[in-house]
């Protein structure tokens, strides 16, 4: 597949204005691979976290609360169910539609580098059209997206999307999440694709995570949806969240490679590759500045969780008789527990999550920013040392300490511009330090007003 261009009029003053230095140029390098050829650059990383960028061993939680009032700057707009944006080290900005679409933006234009062959039950519905959710698609398509620390040295683009195949588990649907990299400097990049991961079980339906990252020490983490493998009627009747060995409802941690670190827990009977399991359907992991993972994660019937990583560890998510998700299940058992758990009075459907260290929001800094699906917002959570200070919850904010949730820390949650977007798939910081977000509204799932004319958004957030 030849690359092919998307303009984006509507947007382009505002997109010059704000993303000016920071999307690269798209003309191609004098040195491209040929597109039949195997990519041959190095993937080896030094897994150094003190030459992380973001890295600081002391850091500390705001107190007060974080404004709320921002101003919204459409960037791009048009876009068909955006999934993931990522921005590589020289400032190039990717960014992935669930429809089976990467693209690099530069200015007003989208350049399509790679169409991966998602399922079919990826479409979108035009803007100002009604339709429920499965008219308009599953939750499976092209998902998470990642460049290699070493961009554009190593101008490989990773992407994680649903294709339809053998099943990865015996009796498991005949669908699997496939990680792979594309090499963006080529000819034709889509010729490039590198399976990296070929085995996470998929779901026509529903829960196929599935979020990508590179983390401070330049390992690659994939997060899984348990491939609805509690739900019999649904997908396999075996329980994989539970069983290590499968790769559905975990947490994985990589090399770039799409081998299992040495030092990655050792779980018995456990995949190496996977770093945490027990998981629903986590679609969102970034880091505190000591490099500590942590993970947004959709709950069953609301109580949705932020989750703190600890290498090995179970967090509570299988069949009826082996789960937890709330203060009368989780007593009483070895699994790790949540830093947030909404309850079942409250949902957020919490999809991408960005730890925010810098400084074009001031009082957002050093805040976990969940994007909300089903709640249609951003929210602030402030995570802190349950021993330390208290951040405050004036401006509306929901503390979580409850006794039976983690001993090592609380955490106090804002939300802002509710409604006001629609359904908030991701957001990510800018390589200045800018906050982005993208919507979710042409996938049938938003409320009354959605999708607008002009939907899906790539928006950058100011304080008003």
């Amino acid at each position: 597949m030849r690359s092919t261009r998307r303009r984006f009029l509507a947007a382009a003053a505002a997109s010059a204005a704000g993303l000016s230095g920071v999307a690269g140029c798209l003309s191609a390098p004098s040195d491209t691979t040929n597109g039949t050829d195997s990519p041959s650059s190095d993937l080896a990383v030094t897994h150094d976290i003190e030459s992380w960028d973001r890295y600081d061993p002391d850091w500390s939680h705001p107190v007060d609360p974080p404004t709320l009032d921002v101003e919204i700057e459409t960037v791009i707009e048009g876009l068909e169910i955006p999934w993931d944006l990522a921005f590589a080290p020289n400032g190039d900005l990717f960014v992935s539609e669930r429809v089976g679409r990467i693209s690099r933006y530069d200015s007003d234009e989208l350049e399509t580098v790679a169409a991966p062959d998602v399922i079919d039950h990826a479409d979108s519905i035009a803007p100002g059209e009604e339709g429920g959710w499965w008219e308009a698609g599953s939750e499976g398509g092209l998902m998470g997206l990642a460049v290699h620390p070493s961009y554009p040295d190593v101008p490989f683009v990773y992407a994680v999307y649903t294709r339809e195949d053998e099943p990865a588990v015996e009796g498991g649907d005949p669908y699997v999440n496939r990680v792979s990299y594309f090499d963006v400097s080529a000819e034709d990049p889509a010729e490039t694709e590198t399976v990296v991961i070929d085995d996470v079980p998929g779901n026509e339906i529903i829960h196929n995570g599935a979020r990508l990252a590179f983390g401070p020490e330049d390992y690659l983490w994939v997060t899984t949806g348990d491939a609805a493998s509690v739900n019999p009627d649904l997908g396999t009747d075996r329980p994989l969240p539970q069983d290590p060995s499968s790769l559905a409802g975990k947490v994985l941690r990589l090399e770039p490679d799409g081998s299992a670190p040495e030092d990655n827990p050792d779980i018995d009977g456990g995949d190496p590759r996977v770093y945490t399991y027990g998981h629903r359907n986590p679609q969102g992991i970034s880091f505190l500045p000591d490099g500590t993972p942590i993970v947004t994660e959709h709950g069953p019937s609301n109580r949705d969780e932020v989750m703190v990583l600890r290498p090995g560890a179970n967090y509570g998510w299988g069949p009826e008789d082996e789960r937890a998700r709330d203060a009368e299940t989780y007593p009483g058992t070895d699994y790790a527990r949540p830093v947030v758990n909404t309850g079942p009075d409250e949902g957020w459907a919490p999809s991408g999550c960005v730890f925010y260290t810098g400084d074009r929001v001031p009082s957002w800094s050093n805040r976990l920013l969940v994007g909300g699906l089903v709640s249609q917002r951003v929210n602030l959570v402030t995570v802190y040392p349950a021993d330390g200070e208290p951040a405050s919850t004036e401006n509306g904010g929901t503390r979580y300490d409850a006794d039976w949730m983690n001993e090592a820390y609380d955490a106090v949650a804002h939300h802002t511009l509710e409604n006001e977007l629609g359904r908030v798939r991701h957001v990510e910081q800018g390589p200045n330090g800018e906050v982005y977000a993208i919507t979710s509204n042409r996938d049938g799932r938003a409320r009354e007003g959605f999708p607008r004319e002009g939907d899906d958004r790539l928006v950058r957030l100011t304080p008003a």
